[in-house]
């Protein structure tokens, strides 16, 4: 056994001196109910509670991972579970309440050495102290159940377990057999299809089913099955054993080789209560391999007896079905169509009557209603003579012309006079017509010159009059005065 101490708890450490009994008789005196004897006197009771607080208050004790051997086992179904641990030396009392145990994912059994974790208290009954285990998993197997639980989540991610899984077909021709070719497994499974569905042909594959080399013995086996491509239905099988045993069903190889297969796949893997990789991805679980070999194939017997049983059933469907049409062969020859044919058509020959005079008489009514219509709109259309109308309109087209003949006239003459006042307004602002008055401008290498910076002393410049222009030159530069 070992403690696992907690290493963010701080400790606190405080020297009192005081004696046993003084702390047994401080402790006796604050419990509530308990009376002492005397003053040096506790009682049992006073002691074991004491002595249970202290285990209570250690904060070591509070969450231990203990090894050992389990003894004294016996499983109380849906009940808590009292037992021991022990080693080569010591042995110590074990409880799991019923919700702990409920999670369990093996059974345990007598001898079997487990890893658990829990804290110790004390029972006051009888005054042992025992562990209250709240997680147990075997030793030595620990690290394989945690790669079984991260692999089936692998998969499951993946989808593998929740693809669609294929039927297994009800009258197999050939069903193939991947096993170990000793042991009572492959017996069992002939001795039940032989028993069930002996026109079946079973082809035996050999294979390591347990050990190192096991899951590629198993892989191969299948491939080769896939290969040959001529199989109904393929069975996994292998006997109980621990997980160690049934490790190569785990693996992801025969995982994804079952998965691949073409061929539908009964898994039978350990016992009932096992679940391997395998067992998931298979196309259907057998808790057994008598189970799987009992799902493969249809038991021949039943098979004959639903076949004598159809044929008899539709023996009787068709003389059933013969009598009915003779019963209405019989009726129908009795008819009064066959003794009387003329009385088919007596009515039809009424009804044609009745709906050709009801047809001649819509036909005069109609006739009737569309001369009526016609005289209206007669009428109507001689009301309405569009000669006159053309007249007042040829009227208003000839009042409307001379309107537009008067408007145009009268915005031509405007815009004349609006176009006379804009050219005079021209000219009255054209250069030229200031330079008329004795206005110039000069230039220096074809630029206008607009202040006097833009020129020096002894600069040639041109010189622009209204008539012609001459060049002169810069004799002095009188800058403006600000």
């Amino acid at each position: 056994m070992f403690l696992k101490k907690d290493e963010n708890k701080p400790e606190l450490t405080i020297k009192i001196k005081i004696t046993n009994k003084e702390l047994f008789s401080i402790y006796a005196m604050l419990l509530k109910g308990e009376n002492t004897l005397s003053n040096d006197y506790l009682t049992v009771t006073a002691l074991t509670k004491y002595i249970k607080r202290k285990f209570e208050r250690d904060p070591y004790l509070e969450r231990i991972y203990l090894t050992g051997e389990i003894s004294n086992f016996r499983n109380r179904a849906n009940a808590h579970q009292y037992f021991s641990l022990k080693d080569d030396h010591a042995k110590i009392s074990a409880i799991m309440f019923k919700a702990a145990f409920q999670k369990l994912k093996f059974t345990p059994e007598e001898g079997m050495k487990v890893l658990v974790i829990g804290r110790i208290s004390l029972y006051e009954a009888s005054g042992n102290y025992q562990i209250t285990i709240e997680h147990m998993e075997p030793d030595g197997v620990g690290a394989l159940y945690q790669a079984l639980e991260e692999m089936k989540k692998k998969l499951k991610n993946e989808g593998i377990f929740d693809a669609p899984k294929q039927l297994i077909p009800t009258f197999p021709k050939r069903i193939a057999v991947v096993t170990s070719p000793s042991g009572a497994v492959i017996r069992d499974i002939m001795t039940t299809i032989k028993r069930r569905f002996p026109i079946v042909q079973l082809v035996i594959y050999p294979t390591l089913v347990q050990g190192n080399k096991a899951a590629d013995a198993i892989v191969s086996s299948i491939r080769m099955i896939e290969e040959k491509g001529d199989f109904d239905t393929m069975i996994l099988a292998r006997g109980g054993g621990s997980i160690e045993d049934l490790w190569p069903f785990n693996e992801e190889k025969v995982a994804r080789a079952i998965f691949e297969a073409q061929t539908p796949i009964i898994s039978s893997v350990g016992h009932e209560t096992d679940t391997t990789i395998a067992d998931l991805v298979a196309d259907v679980r057998a808790a057994t391999p008598t189970a799987a070999a009992e799902i493969s194939v249809p038991l021949l017997s039943d098979e004959l007896i639903k076949i004598e049983q159809l044929k008899l059933r539709l023996v009787q469907s068709y003389a059933r079905k013969v009598e009915i049409l003779n019963q209405r062969l019989t009726s129908q020859l009795n008819s009064y169509i066959f003794n009387q044919p003329q009385r088919l058509y007596e009515g039809y020959a009424q009804k044609l009557d009745l709906l050709t005079e009801r047809l001649i008489r819509a036909m005069e009514e109609k006739n009737q209603q569309l001369k009526n219509d016609l005289n209206v709109h007669l009428l109507q259309l001689n009301a309405q003579n569009p000669t006159q109308l053309v007249k007042q309109k040829r009227s208003d087209l000839s009042v409307m012309n001379r309107q537009l003949t008067t408007q145009m006239e009268w915005y031509m003459e405007n815009q004349t006079k609006r176009f006379q006042y804009a050219v005079q307004s021209l000219d009255y602002l054209s250069p030229l017509k200031i330079m008329n008055r004795g206005y110039s401008y000069a230039t220096k290498d074809g630029k206008v010159i607009k202040d006097s910076k833009q020129v020096e002393a002894e600069d040639k410049i041109h010189i622009h009059l209204h008539k012609g222009s001459f060049e002169a030159k810069v004799i002095k530069k009188e800058e403006e005065s600000k």
